[in-house]
């Protein structure tokens, strides 16, 4: 079968509709639905059932997509090698992190990375949902959470602190509160659905300063981002519990509460085993390690 046909099919059956694959493999539409149609009519086969609301495969496509899905792995993983070949580090690096930590903490930081290494192009991926570093979707992961997988290398790069923060116009329109318990008389901003939260606790604010078994604090705003937390704290809707790399640097927003320490966690860089020689995730991780120390002390 012809790859670029095969690699057709295999975007549009991950992203679930014609309209991102064309966007993610810098196509248009019409050129992405004839390869499709192209690869069917070749196999004789319908790959899509196709309505309003996408696509969805057939079963023949389920078994396609199956086997081009470990193509395109071992495909990226050539890619990868023939990379990591030169003397020199260069090349694309393909690189996942959830929302708030690729924009607000990672972003700004690469800058630095592209002055030493201007060879290596980072493809930045923010997702809130994991990636599947171990068949190369992403290349190495920036995660605010252990991986689960065997076949990957992760190494903690920080342990990361969650404080209260709020808005100066927030606080000077409600007041500061002096105890714990004064966050009964406040507006709070938090993740949510909690359950759904990529980082244990983020809503430990609507708990703080209450008994033990009462109900927590209903929030005014649930956002399911941390960003979206962030800006709702920063519109001046109430007090939020934020992990410091989304807030420490952030110079709209004011500390609460400050000698009140919320639950620890710890951020990991995370590569596939079969990267374990890449002159590209070597460099970008020491880097990685390098800005954690400096933002930790």
């Amino acid at each position: 079968m012809d790859w670029d046909k095969l690699k057709s099919f295999h975007a549009a059956a991950e992203a679930g509709s014609l309209t991102a694959a064309a966007e993610t493999l810098g196509l248009s539409q019409s050129a992405l639905s004839r390869q499709i149609t192209a690869l069917e009519d070749q196999l004789g086969i319908k790959l899509f059932h196709r309505h309003a609301r996408g696509l969805l495969l057939t079963e023949p496509g389920k078994l396609l997509y199956k086997a081009a899905h470990d193509i395109s792995a071992k495909v990226a993983l050539a890619e990868a090698m023939v990379a990591d070949s030169r003397d020199k580090p260069s090349g694309d690096l393909r690189v996942t992190a959830p929302t708030a930590l690729g924009a607000i903490w990672l972003a700004p930081r690469l800058a630095s990375f592209n002055t030493a290494y201007p060879d290596i192009r980072i493809r930045l991926m923010l997702d809130d949902h994991e990636l599947d570093v171990a068949s190369l979707e992403a290349e190495c992961a920036i995660r605010p959470w252990p991986s689960t997988q065997n076949d990957l290398i992760q190494r903690k790069l920080m342990q990361v602190s969650q404080h209260l923060y709020a808005s100066r116009s927030y606080l000077h329109r409600c007041g500061t509160p002096a105890a714990p318990e004064d966050l009964d008389d406040h507006a709070i901003v938090q993740y949510g659905p909690p359950s759904l939260a990529p980082i244990p606790n983020l809503d430990w604010a609507a708990r703080l300063g209450r008994p033990p078994g009462a109900a927590p604090r209903a929030a005014i705003v649930e956002a399911n981002t941390i960003n979206a937390v962030m800006k709702a704290t920063e519109a001046g809707l109430g007090i939020a519990s934020l992990p410091d790399y989304v807030a420490r640097e952030n110079d709209k927003l004011v500390r609460v509460l400050p000698d009140v320490e919320g639950p620890v966690f710890e951020v990991y860089f995370v590569y596939a085993e079969e990267l374990r020689g890449s002159n590209r995730i070597t460099v970008f991780r020491d880097f990685l390690i390098a800005e954690a120390k400096r933002w930790e002390t």
